[in-house]
């Protein structure tokens, strides 16, 4: 193969290729494409798409990858930070406020946690028993009957005042 690539970064052949697909060849690259990809949140199909390969052929040879999506993202964050600080120690002054913006994202995604987390443990503590269709009507009628209260008393109400 030679050193030239196409549009895509893909290796241009010198040959034409043989009868049939070829072996897909699995390097850091690819690797670290995948794990690029799956930490943006794409799908499977998309990613394979982008490297040439079937899906099956994804999953043979990027299982470990692929397995690892949950925690793609923190780990392509975790190393933005690190290359952040790293030139922020260095005396990098535009890394400095990098870290500082990081910083302050994290600290507003620890927040926010906090504040749903409660939130979610009240929802699921409190479960409310699924209501038949009876039950329906019974609390509809029991609604019905309420506000029909609430309107009789707004006009005997109107009433007493007409006549006083």
């Amino acid at each position: 193969m030679s050193d030239v690539l196409d549009l895509f970064g893909n290796p241009m052949l010198d040959e034409p290729p043989r009868r049939g697909r070829p072996q897909h060849a699995v390097t850091p690259e690819t690797r670290n494409r995948v794990s690029m990809l799956l930490a943006l949140g794409w799908s499977n199909a998309r990613i394979a798409s982008v490297l040439n390969i079937t899906l099956p052929t994804l999953r043979k040879h990027y299982f470990f990858e692929l397995r690892q999506r949950e925690a793609a993202r923190d780990r392509m964050e975790a190393r933005r930070f690190e290359l952040a600080w790293k030139a922020a120690v260095a005396g990098n002054v535009g890394a400095m406020r990098e870290v500082g913006r990081l910083l302050d994202r994290n600290d507003a995604m620890l927040a926010e946690a906090a504040f749903a987390a409660p939130a979610a443990k009240k929802d699921t503590a409190t479960p409310s028993p699924a209501a038949g269709k009876k039950d329906q009507q019974k609390l509809q009628a029991l609604e019905a009957e309420d506000l029909l209260m609430k309107e009789l008393d707004a006009e005997a109400e109107a009433v007493s005042r007409a006549l006083n």
